[in-house]
């Protein structure tokens, strides 16, 4: 398998979640790996919270299909330690959560045997990062949060190829994207710096534990919805409609592909891909 410098924290972050005792001492070392807290307080009751709020939050904004999810399968590609994971299984009826970390993987099932169903859960572990061990037309919706920015750019779109292929028609995917802003005239070069570092030995895994490091690091891609849109015409499966959820205080171009619409719950240097497959 190749090495990506990019995925060097998260390996870090699986090994010091297999060291802890309890899922809670698991939040409290790396949390912060899925959703920026962290603390000596905080834990996975906490944690898993803030993903039950976020999926409604989502599914809402997203008019995405909500009347019979008890029936549904929804496929999550870079579930973590399942901080949605849970949530999604007391609102889907199968659930399938996929991750490129074993050690994650491990923890998601004991953080949805606490606080969700885990008779509705199935995990899939993504050895190589860029192909689901999923079959053709399982989900009724393929989603994906805060984990393509941290692939190479080809492995990310070959998540998106993966995320249109496991997609039965009249499903959906719903894909989290990072886009270029001005800030990344600085991001960018010490994210590739950091990248670098963390090969270094004895300095490298100290420095994937450290928080700034690596969310410097991890960001290993931009993909304009120019970019992603592209990509999706060349694919066998074909989308309906197309939906570009942006914030509000981020102004993208008109497009003839996809409507454009704004969501307060959207960072400005995010963007999401809706998309209805036929």
């Amino acid at each position: 398998m190749v090495r990506r410098p990019q995925l060097i924290p998260w390996r870090t972050a699986g090994r010091v979640s297999e060291e802890q005792a309890s899922a809670d001492d698991v939040v409290r070392e790396i949390g912060w790996v899925f959703n920026n807290e962290t603390g000596n307080r905080l834990h996975l009751e906490q944690f898993t919270s803030t993903g039950d709020h976020e999926i409604f939050a989502y599914l809402n904004a997203f008019e995405l299909p909500t009347d019979d999810l008890a029936q549904q399968t929804l496929v999550e590609i870079g579930s973590g330690i399942g901080r949605m994971t849970s949530g999604f299984t007391k609102v889907f009826g199968h659930v399938i959560a996929c991750d490129l970390d074993a050690a994650f993987l491990e923890r998601c099932r004991q953080t949805v045997a606490k606080l969700g169903i885990v008779e509705h859960l199935r995990t899939c572990h993504v050895a190589d990062g860029r192909m689901l061990p999923v079959a053709d037309n399982q989900a009724d919706l393929t989603f994906s949060y805060i984990t393509l920015q941290h692939c190479q750019r080809d492995d990310a779109l070959s998540l998106v190829g993966e995320a249109a292929r496991v997609t039965k028609p009249g499903g959906h995917i719903a894909l989290n994207f990072r886009t270029w802003t001005p800030i990344d005239v600085f991001l960018w070069p010490l994210g590739k710096i950091t990248r670098a570092l963390w090969r270094v030995p004895g300095l490298g895994p100290w420095l994937a534990r450290r928080r700034l490091a690596s969310r410097l690091g991890w960001q290993a891609n931009r993909l304009s919805p120019d970019k992603v849109s592209n990509y999706l015409d060349g694919l066998t499966e074909r989308f309906a409609t197309r939906t570009i959820y942006h914030s509000p205080h981020r102004k993208l171009a008109e497009r003839s592909d996809a409507e454009l619409r704004t969501f307060e719950g959207v960072h400005r240097s995010h963007w999401w891909l809706v998309a209805e497959r036929l």
